[in-house]
């Protein structure tokens, strides 16, 4: 390898990562990565403004991704996450052949690992409506477990519920309640959180489906799938370089400090701002 190749791989391990979501839901993609990979940093972007992509069609929900790629790639990120299962499942494979950077979802990850953990093959999926419609969870699942039985639902108020900070508001108890009965009834023994809104209502949710029911955050699952791709593209931050200024950037399309106090609530750190962008202006 010649100095110059060498020097721009060692840049570009030391670059961030972007991250983004419809809203606060990909924060919890963000904690896990702090968790898992504290040596990276991450360019984070919530699309306050047009929360939530659930009830939007695909050809929206991909403008609305490309708008985001092309804000954070000004950042100089070196991988993408898209840590939203609903851009996860209409937007990532139409845009993944037009972008020049390493990327992952979080819809697969958390499906791969349902499957493995099932045991009567009786899997729940709560999700968006989109995501629900479009079926690659179930999908995703049939190839590592051909057998199973997938049971989708759609949760459209969960997310807005999260945006307002209701995660154990007796309302937010009562909707969970009707909203899993049906899949409790169909004798489900593992339940995908397939939003990255749900793992902020994770207690509200055991409540409701006991502790016999695994839940899968694919988070945390979508985190041990980044360090693989970076690794495998020799982009792993070494943690030898300490960057000036903040460790991790915070953006959002609107709402700026609810949203930084909705994050220094989850995350394992506190930020101190975050920055409004017009997206639409990428």
């Amino acid at each position: 390898m010649s100095e110059e190749n060498l020097q721009k791989e060692i840049s570009s391990c030391y670059a961030p990562i972007g991250v983004f979501d419809s809203g606060v839901g990909g924060l919890t993609v963000a904690r896990e990565i702090m968790r898992q990979l504290p040596a990276e940093r991450i360019v984070y972007f919530g699309d306050t403004a047009r929360v939530p992509y659930g009830s939007k069609s695909q050809d929206t929900i991909i403008r609305f991704s490309r708008q985001i790629i092309r804000f954070l790639k000004t950042k100089g990120v070196k991988a993408l996450v898209v840590a939203c299962n609903t851009a996860s499942a209409l937007a990532l494979e139409a845009i993944r052949p037009e972008i020049d950077l390493p990327i992952i979802g979080v819809l697969k990850p958390g499906a791969k690992v349902a499957a493995e953990v099932t045991q009567n093959g009786k899997i729940g999926v709560i999700a968006t409506e989109s995501t629900i419609a479009s079926q690659l969870y179930t999908k995703v699942i049939h190839t590592h477990a051909p057998r199973a039985q997938v049971f989708g639902k759609a949760c459209p108020l969960f997310v807005p519920l999260v945006e307002e900070g209701w995660m154990k508001d007796p309302v937010t108890v009562e909707v969970a309640n009707r909203y899993l009965e049906p899949l409790m009834e169909s004798g489900i023994d593992t339940l995908i959180l397939g939003c990255t809104h749900y793992p902020l209502l994770r207690s509200t949710i055991r409540q409701v489906v006991g502790e016999t029911v695994t839940l899968v955050n694919p988070a945390y699952e979508t985190a041990l799938e980044l360090k693989e791709l970076l690794e495998q593209n020799h982009i792993l931050n070494d943690g030898n370089y300490i960057p000036e200024g903040p460790v991790h950037q915070f953006y959002v399309s609107d709402a700026a400090d609810k949203f930084r106090k909705f994050a220094n609530s989850i995350l394992p750190y506190d930020i101190d701002t975050t920055q409004l962008i017009q997206i639409e202006e990428y």
